[in-house]
């Protein structure tokens, strides 16, 4: 996650997205230090699309 928020700050902010599938990526609260998740970064319209996708699966 250390390596997750930091980027995920930067494509909110210019107007991207950043999730782990279900959350924002930066609404997500670890439970482990070394805690492992999706990650999906990008534009707002692809990673809106790539979860229309992961969503019918």
């Amino acid at each position: 996650m250390y390596e997750g928020n930091p980027m995920a700050y930067i494509i909110e902010k210019a107007g991207g997205l950043a999730t782990t599938g279900q959350i924002s990526i930066l609404d997500y609260q670890p439970t482990k230090i070394h805690e492992r998740v999706p990650v999906f970064l990008g534009s707002r319209d692809d990673v809106q699309e790539l979860m229309d996708c992961y969503q019918k699966s």
